[in-house]
């Protein structure tokens, strides 16, 4: 059965999933083995052959197209190919609701005064957050990709920005144990 998926895409960020003279579009379609349209009104359809021997490429490259669809740069949404990396998109309407200036104070939160939270976030969490219209989207390999998530929802949910400081440092340590019981594994 042949692989066929549309996603709908920001118009503004039609040109980035293209690239100059087709760059980017013809990159993702040689990594994931897919074909892909895109149109001007923001209608992205990607098809992978019958024949094709890793049809999970075909679910990359709709991770690929969303991420450079939330705001991502192309060189960051790629990273996706990557088995490990994973994509997480929030959508504030869903969380905070409808209301303009409580999407924007929440975004806010999560940018930080001259991006400093979101910066802590990626550093200490080895992740890339995309801050785009309503949504806010994560790129990243377990476990920091859910320690991200976690610090998101405690800013979404109003939560002091020292207490999520003070969290992903915790989380930090975490993640730096369990890197070296898996290196004391291998080691054996």
């Amino acid at each position: 059965m042949q692989y066929h998926e549309t996603v709908k895409v920001p118009t503004d960020r039609v040109g980035v999933i293209v690239g100059r003279n087709g760059k980017v579009r013809k990159r993702v379609e040689k990594l994931a083995n897919v074909k892909i349209k895109v149109n001007s009104e923001g209608v992205v359809t990607i098809t992978a052959p019958e024949n094709t021997e890793d049809p999970v490429l075909a679910w990359k490259a709709r991770d690929i197209i969303r991420a450079m669809a939330r705001g991502f740069s192309p060189k960051r949404a790629l990273s996706l190919i990557d088995d490990d990396m994973q994509l997480i998109v929030v959508s504030l309407r869903e969380v905070v609701g409808s209301s303009p200036s409580q999407i924007k104070r929440v975004a806010g939160r999560i940018i930080g005064e001259n991006g400093r939270t979101r910066r802590v976030i990626e550093q200490t969490t080895e992740t890339k957050i995309s801050i785009y219209g309503k949504t806010v989207s994560i790129i990243g390999m377990s476990p920091g990709l859910d320690y991200a998530r976690r610090a998101l929802d405690m800013l979404i949910s109003g939560a002091p920005h020292s207490a999520v400081y003070s969290r992903l440092e915790n989380m930090r340590r975490a993640m730096n144990r369990q890197r070296a019981e898996l290196w004391e594994d291998t080691d054996l």
